[in-house]
């Protein structure tokens, strides 16, 4: 089946939701000299993926459920036969989401990046799911992406697919500007790393509708030592 078109708005990096802020970590680690050049930055993109990456792609999924059925509860509100719900199912998403970020400043650009996405994405698609979650406190970056693909039609297969595509998308693009890389020989490595994309959201699917509190936990003590670094720079070009 065809991925639909208002899926790949949600993959575009030309989406307005400030993605191109952010550098998913490559700003810090290029600064402490941890990537260079391309085998390095392909040693970064593997390990953010494996890490981070199944982390996040897991949450956009197990969001992305959750949304479907908070999308048929507002269904049924049309038809006068039930509620729209959800809170407490965020509430735990949203806590699950936390323990996972052991950074601070992780936290903050995964909530930053969370509302910059959420504000795009009501306006693409405006729907009461969505709405109820911008009254949440600030929802992390995985769980408005899952929300999202669900109300768009998506299934959380899709959804990991996006979130585990965009963790080495945005730290390559990043490298590109910080580093001056040739782009195409980025791209030649992001293409070289699709079948590791496609493993780790197949994975991360796999938890859709199991107990959030277990969701993959995989660590990765770099980025987040890299992330309060980042925070105390005195000069940045990216936000994270």
């Amino acid at each position: 089946m065809a991925l639909p078109a208002s899926l790949l708005l949600l993959a575009d990096s030309r989406l307005p939701a400030g993605g191109h802020a952010h550098s998913g970590g490559l700003e810090p680690a290029a600064e402490a000299g941890a990537v260079t050049d391309l085998p390095t930055l392909t040693a970064f993109l593997r390990g953010r993926l494996a890490t981070t990456g199944l982390v996040a792609a897991a949450l956009s999924a197990a969001a992305c459920g959750h949304a479907a059925r908070a999308v048929e509860g507002a269904a049924h509100t049309r038809r006068g036969d039930g509620g729209l719900g959800g809170d407490e199912g965020w509430s735990v998403l949203d806590a699950e989401a936390d323990a996972r970020m052991p950074s601070p400043a992780g936290r903050r650009a995964s909530r930053a990046q969370g509302r910059s996405l959420l504000r795009a994405v009501r306006e693409m698609s405006p729907h009461p799911v969505l709405d109820a979650l911008a009254a949440f406190s600030a929802p992390h970056h995985p769980l408005v992406l899952g929300a999202a693909v669900a109300v768009t039609g998506g299934s959380p297969a899709y959804a990991a697919s996006i979130g585990a595509y965009g963790a080495v998308t945005g730290p390559a693009s990043a490298a590109v500007r910080l580093l001056g890389l040739d782009p195409l020989a980025v791209h030649r490595a992001l293409a070289e790393l699709a079948p590791q994309v496609d493993a780790v959201a197949a994975e991360a699917a796999g938890h859709a509708r199991g107990d959030p509190r277990d969701l993959p936990a995989a660590s990765a003590p770099a980025l987040d030592i890299f992330a309060e670094l980042h925070l105390q720079a005195d000069l940045r070009l990216f936000e994270s």
